[in-house]
């Protein structure tokens, strides 16, 4: 408990001691929507809007099944169970027309030799279906995650890592295969625990969470633009972003409260759409909306560029380097109480 403590405790120096936002905004506090009346969603790990229904998924230990939830009522009004069994479903990213992505992809113990997730019709009503099962392998090492991405105009897949002192943000093959795995492929550092994310409306900015705030970033560089304040809540979980890049968070714990978080104004300035397409990591516009990426299972997904250069090993610089300096800050407060105690 103790070692435990003082990771946590120099993880959070390592955050204070970031860069401070680069936009300094007046945020109107977070309004709360609903609170899920349906009792088997006690752990909301992921959100994705549709509009006026919003779609969840609990985390590990629960069956192979989304929740589709009435937005103005927060009543259960459809559910699709997808497949016989999941490891530790931690995320949902929009998929198209009527479908999302569901992510098994939580690993706590960094065993697991490959991830999947699955492309899942949802609706009003309770349907049973198989959905094609597309597995994704790191290139270094097993990780845990529980935030995955959608690019809203190309539809490509990323994923991103949570880590203690900081994760990464892994993009899917623009194709994406069900008779082999697919590889990620490192993109760029990210912060802290996160927990959820999802994109802007034109695919510009992600915005992440952890458990007590949300921070609006650049993609794919993933530079800061400002600091997000989220709702207290019991265990923050789930971020969606929907139609005029509104914002609604998710947290477990059993009929729990779903709040939509306001922007602030010149947050929301920064964050509107520009133009009819959208800057994918390649730097050009593609047309879109797209339902993909896809294989042979769902037809074909939208071309794009090549992806940029990744800083060279991120895990490394934002895992083992932070580590190092956590254990170094740690020795060094070992060697004050030392000090003191002799005094």
């Amino acid at each position: 408990m103790r070692a435990r403590a003082a990771a946590v405790s120099a993880a959070l120096l390592l955050a204070a001691a970031a860069p401070a936002a680069a936009l300094s905004v007046e945020q109107p506090a977070p309004v709360e929507l609903f609170t899920f009346t349906d009792p088997r969603i006690d752990e909301s790990s992921g959100l994705v809007d549709l509009g006026d229904l919003l779609v969840t998924v609990n985390d590990s230990g629960d069956d192979a099944i989304v929740y589709v939830i009435d937005r103005e009522t927060g009543d259960t009004v459809g559910t699709t169970r997808f497949a016989d069994s999941v490891v530790d479903v931690e995320a949902l990213a929009p998929a198209g027309r009527g479908r999302v992505w569901v992510a098994d992809i939580g690993d706590n113990s960094a065993q697991r030799p490959d991830v999947a997730v699955y492309r899942v019709p949802v609706g009003r009503g309770d349907r049973t279906v198989t959905a094609p099962r597309h597995t994704l392998v790191y290139p270094d090492r097993p990780q845990d995650a529980e935030a995955l991405l959608a690019h809203p105009r190309t539809g490509r897949l990323y994923v991103v890592t949570k880590g203690l002192f900081g994760g990464t943000l892994y993009a899917a093959p623009r194709r994406l295969r069900t008779d082999g795995p697919n590889r990620l492929r490192a993109l760029a550092r990210a912060g802290a625990v996160v927990t959820d994310g999802a994109f802007t409306g034109d695919g510009r900015h992600v915005i992440l969470r952890d458990y007590g705030r949300g921070t609006a970033l650049t993609f794919p560089d993933l530079d800061r633009v400002a600091r997000i304040a989220l709702p207290r809540q019991e265990q923050g979980e789930g971020l969606s972003v929907g139609p005029g890049n509104r914002v609604h968070v998710s947290t477990e714990g059993q009929y729990s409260a779903v709040h939509e978080v306001p922007l602030a104004p010149a947050l929301a300035a920064e964050l509107a759409p520009q133009g009819p397409g959208d800057t994918d990591p390649g730097g050009e516009q593609t047309e879109g909306p797209a339902d993909g990426p896809l294989d042979e299972a769902g037809g074909e997904a939208v071309e794009e560029p090549a992806d940029p250069e990744p800083p060279a090993d991120p895990t490394v610089d934002s895992g083992w380097l932070r580590l190092g300096v956590a254990v170094l800050l740690g020795l060094l407060a070992l060697w004050l109480v030392g000090r003191r105690t002799r005094h």
